[in-house]
């Protein structure tokens, strides 16, 4: 469907969509931040400086600890292999333009590896698509600038067209919304380097989202985790490769 297609749609439904958006927020159950530290040193190996930015999401709403959250998740799954200097910054209600403003009280000098889940905050204030990009082209310039991030993974954004809160018809524009932006993320990504764009396959269906119907349950925190994971150890191996295996050929008729 075309983007002519959903201005349309978004305009004759746009005082039913502000009326079921102001429905929503007032019915909606608000979940806390989870407990637990938000920085701190864990694990044996090689040194990794980590740093978790982001919204409500990245701050692990939807759960009871930080030990059951993305950040949580994250170091037990890395915590064998590295020796983490970690830090979680994140917010509920964060957008990427408040994330940039608050990077100047981030006081560490650097950091190996970013995550940076932001994205649903900036679709549902209704930001265009090309404010958000050129911010997410700030950001990450800052990201490595600032803390000379060597690496920085950016979370897509889910697929809101799922988030069981949500009625139609403000499901279906948001979730077309959040597509549009996730699609244009990619693109982004792709032609920056050092930066690596993530994502889950997972359905968000009831089952694994939050009781609020619109954050992640523990599943998808626990998934979205050893997606990270791997992508960390990808990127900043242990240990030197070993030699090339000897040509067993080499030398024979």
């Amino acid at each position: 469907m075309s983007l002519a297609v959903d201005i349309l749609a978004r305009t004759l439904f746009l005082p039913l969509l502000v009326a079921q958006g102001l429905h929503v927020r007032s019915r909606a159950l608000i979940l806390p931040e989870p407990e637990g530290p938000r920085a701190g040193s864990d694990g044996t190996g090689a040194p990794l400086r980590l740093l978790v930015l982001g919204d409500s999401s990245a701050a692990g709403v939807g759960v009871e600890t930080q030990d059951h959250a993305l950040t949580g998740q994250l170091l037990a799954r890395l915590s064998d292999r590295y020796a983490l200097q970690w830090q979680l910054n994140a917010i509920t209600g964060a957008t990427t333009r408040s994330t940039i403003a608050r990077l100047p009280d981030i006081q560490t000098p650097g950091f190996d590896a970013i995550v940076v889940a932001l994205g649903v905050n900036d679709t549902t204030r209704g930001l265009t698509l090309r404010s958000w990009l050129r911010l997410q082209n700030q950001l990450l310039d800052q990201l490595h600038t600032r803390f000379d991030a060597r690496m920085i993974y950016v979370s897509g954004l889910p697929p809101m067209g799922h988030f069981p809160l949500l009625p139609h018809p403000l499901r279906w524009v948001l979730g077309r919304q959040s597509q549009r932006f996730d699609l244009a993320l990619q693109g982004l990504l792709a032609a920056r380097p050092n930066c690596r764009y993530v994502t889950i396959d997972l359905q968000l269906d009831q089952k694994l989202m939050a009781q609020d119907g619109f954050h992640p349950g523990p599943e998808v925190y626990s998934a979205w985790a050893e997606v990270l994971a791997g992508m960390i150890a990808e990127d900043f191996p242990t240990s030197p490769p070993g030699p090339a295996p000897r040509d067993i050929h080499a030398g024979c008729d």
